[in-house]
């Protein structure tokens, strides 16, 4: 469990046929040696569109929750997909179009997103909160601050855990002077919200180097679009990484439990590749890391196939 995927080494990803398709994957040799920039117009990836998740659920605990158990999945342990900040739980679509038929999928709205932009919590809070929505052990997976939120269930709630995958993920920011300008400049963010609106915000956000690879067709500016400016400055305020612990000196308890990791980030996103390869040897030999070729930040939407087969093919060996 300990080796990194290797696109060129996984038979499994390799026998792919959405995979054997992509042309650019094919080529890819796994050392992402002269591979090209992608700029922020190139083509989404295609695939399978217009289905989504299922309608979200208000649950006792305030959180809107989408539950999707096909026939065929039925029986396996279920996979709960946590979003990223300014999304909700509809910009999984891509991701669930490709593994509804093999997982029981969980894909809650995060406190302050969507269906739960009434919920304020911190990141402790939201992990109880998850834990008692989702109601039994599941595999949990999380972008970005969602992932954040993965790695404060698995250590509050481990009888819950059976396995992470967290994409483009930290652990927190340990300085205590960079983590106090975080809380300002979030503080910032969260004003700027609530006097310009959601929808010039996300023009700003968008368009930061960050997401320079994401397509606009594969932002998900609609979904985003259904935020409140209270609802995003809220979740700023009391789960953005300024305000956030630092939870590095506790990983190695991950490893210690054996909890399968697997950490995901994107080729041109050189930040969070860093951060996934002291994640991983901060929790120790059951973790793994994934480089998605091409893709930046939120690599899950530039390549979501890839990511998906990625995923499957963990967690069926996790």
């Amino acid at each position: 469990m300990g080796q990194r995927f290797a696109l060129a080494q996984d038979h499994e990803l390799a026998q792919d046929h959405e995979l054997a398709q992509d042309h650019e994957l094919a080529q890819y040799s796994g050392t992402g040696a002269g591979m090209p920039r992608h700029e922020a117009g190139r083509q989404a990836e295609p695939g399978p569109h217009g289905l989504g998740p299922a309608p979200a659920q208000q649950t006792t605990t305030g959180l809107a929750v989408r539950s999707i158990c096909q026939a065929t999945a039925a029986g396996r342990t279920p996979l709960v997909l946590l979003h990223g900040f300014t999304q909700t739980g509809a910009s999984w679509a891509p991701v669930v179009e490709r593994l509804e038929a093999r997982f029981p999928l969980v894909v809650p709205d995060a406190p302050g997103h969507g269906g739960s932009s009434l919920v304020g919590a911190d990141l402790w809070a939201t992990a109880d909160l998850l834990a008692k929505a989702v109601g039994r052990r599941a595999a949990w997976a999380g972008y970005s601050m969602g992932g954040r939120a993965a790695i404060h269930v698995a250590l509050a709630h481990p009888d819950q855990v059976k396995s992470l995958v967290l994409i483009s993920a930290t652990a927190g920011i340990e300085d205590e002077g960079k983590r106090a300008a975080r809380r300002t400049a979030d503080e910032a963010l969260a004003r700027r919200l609530e006097q310009e609106g959601t929808e010039r915000f996300l023009e700003w956000w968008l368009a930061q180097p960050l997401f320079a690879t994401l397509p606009r067709a594969s932002a998900g500016l609609e979904e985003r679009l259904t935020n409140t400016p209270e609802g995003l400055a809220s979740s700023l305020r009391l789960a953005g990484t300024g305000v956030q612990q630092p939870l590095w000196a506790r990983l190695a308890e991950l490893g210690d439990r054996g909890v399968p990791v697997l950490l995901i980030t994107g080729e041109l996103d050189q930040e969070y590749r860093d951060r996934a390869g002291r994640l991983a040897a901060s929790i120790g030999p059951t973790a793994t890391t994934f480089v998605v070729p091409g893709a930046g930040h939120a690599c899950h939407l530039e390549r979501p196939r890839l990511v998906a087969s990625a995923m499957s093919s963990f967690l069926d060996s996790a």
